[in-house]
């Protein structure tokens, strides 16, 4: 294992120069205090567990402190927000501190979230809140549980210093990690603004860096094209499997790894609602759960523009095609297994629309649902849940076209229950529970924050004394105004 002193510096990204980011110290908080810190994030730096309680963590954290050899700086970008184009955005409130590589060669960006002013601030005050902290935390550590890919989240301090949003709020920071922060706003930055040698230099850091496999393809940025349509198009349909909603899909919010990225107001499904919008700012339902999938193309076609000097239009457009059967792959798989379907079937996904359909119609516990359809063979548990819909009769219709879809398999149902119970979680992160752990922590409790953590870090497990975790949520709980300052 390593230590704060002697991790191995790898700067990749600011090694491009002043052109792509602004090197810039960040702006300490007061009286900062650790609010909770990820074990999982600190080994993927060879850190040990221990290095929560270490000092210099927490002045890193707070902007106190950073590694004598490293230079924090500030990423420029633009992007796509709610389909009209901004020229400039950039790390308004977040610095790279430092570029990491960890003892399995793999790099890991240390991201400072809260860090202050910097040149692309604009009109904001560089600060991050508690509760928005608190919920990328438990959002990014939560996916990653799942099998979503995603950014990581190391740690989160609070602090004495004041900043103002609706109200008057404690600043907060967050540490967060991923093997790169580049988004599709980098590519459309320096393409919109003509600055066509900085985009060559960008193309040849993300072949090189991040997807060096396409460097021997006969188009490397064609190949390189083809594998974010394939990670963005997967990651989707797992959101939209385990019923995550994203809430902000701006292309400067897209990773160009496929990553589940800058968490604002997201949301995972309680009842089954196919058009939820958990992002009360979006107006016109841009981001609802059910255009996830039709914006995430949206956004590719956004990226692939910035390639079009480059790799002909029909050859990009072909590729973007693609998009469409690779999703729904991804998504049938995932649903498949949560259904404890054991081969494919042409049908398939007629059963699966037919199954949301009732699901939304009658507003139905997502995640409860596929628990409870694992517990007991198949039969017994779609009786028991029978009440939970409207429509009795189209339930049972479907019911029956799914006990005879399964009908030839042969496993125990203690076999069943094993596979289905590892992919469909009993404790799902939902928004009052996130709340609860949020108002205990604007106390300064941190004790049911941990508690939350620690219960959804095995999701798939059922934990004794943890009952209240996976019961379906109160009715305030399930209409909570979430902002993309949340």
């Amino acid at each position: 294992m390593r230590s704060l002193d002697t991790l191995e510096f790898a700067p990749r990204f600011a090694a491009l120069g002043d052109a792509f980011s602004a090197p810039i110290k960040p702006t300490a908080t007061e009286q900062a205090k650790m609010v909770i810190c990820s074990p999982a994030a600190l080994a993927l730096l060879d850190l040990p567990a221990s290095t929560a309680d270490d000092p210099r963590l927490l002045q890193l954290a707070a902007g106190q402190w950073y590694w004598p050899d490293a230079t924090p700086r500030a990423m420029v970008y633009s992007g796509h927000q709610f389909g009209g184009y901004t020229p400039q955005l950039g790390d308004g409130r977040g610095l790279l501190l430092a570029e990491v590589r960890n003892t399995a060669g793999e790099h890991w960006d240390v991201h400072l979230k809260g860090a202050g002013l910097t040149p692309f601030s604009r009109t904001g005050d560089g600060r991050a809140v508690l509760r928005s902290s608190i919920r990328e935390f438990l959002a990014s550590e939560y996916l990653h549980t799942l099998g979503i890919p995603t950014s990581r989240a190391l740690c989160v301090t609070d602090s004495k210093t004041m900043v103002w949003r609706e109200q008057r709020e404690t600043a907060a920071t967050l540490i967060r990690l991923a093997p790169s922060h580049i988004r599709f706003g980098h590519f459309e930055y320096f393409y919109y603004n003509k600055q066509y040698a900085k985009l060559e230099q960008l193309h040849a850091h993300v072949l090189n860096d991040l997807y060096p496999e396409c460097l021997t393809a006969d188009e490397p940025l064609a190949a390189m094209l083809g594998e974010v349509v394939k990670r963005t198009a997967e990651t989707i349909a797992l959101w939209q499997a385990y019923g995550f909603c994203h809430g902000v899909m701006n292309t400067d919010n897209m990773s160009i790894l496929g990553l589940t990225f800058d968490f604002g107001p997201f949301a995972f499904l309680d009842d089954f609602k196919r058009a939820h919008v958990c992002n009360h700012s979006d107006h016109h339902a841009r981001y609802a759960f059910n255009k996830q999938v039709e914006i995430g193309y949206w956004n590719l076609t956004a990226f692939a523009e910035t390639l079009t000097r480059n790799v002909p239009v029909e050859r990009l457009q072909e590729i973007l095609d693609g998009y469409a059967g690779i999703q729904q792959h991804a998504y049938l798989q995932a649903m498949r297994a949560r259904l404890g379907l054991l081969d494919e079937q042409e049908s398939d996904a007629l059963l699966i629309d037919k199954l949301l359909l009732q699901l939304n119609d009658s507003a139905v516990d997502y995640t409860l649902f596929f628990r409870r359809l694992g517990e007991l063979p198949a039969a017994q548990a779609l009786a028991s849940m029978r009440d939970d819909f409207i429509n009795q009769a189209a339930f049972a219709e479907w019911s029956s076209e799914f006990i005879a879809r399964n009908a030839n398999d042969s496993r125990t149902q203690e076999q069943r229950r094993t596979q289905m119970h590892a992919v469909n979680p009993l404790y799902m992160l939902r928004n009052y529970l996130i709340q609860i752990a949020i108002e205990a922590a604007e106390d300064g409790d941190y004790a049911p924050l941990h508690k939350l953590q620690q219960v959804l870090s095995e999701p798939f497990t059922e934990q004794e004394g943890y009952a209240a975790y996976a019961e379906r949520p109160p009715e305030w709980g399930k209409h909570l105004s979430i902002s993309c300052s949340s």
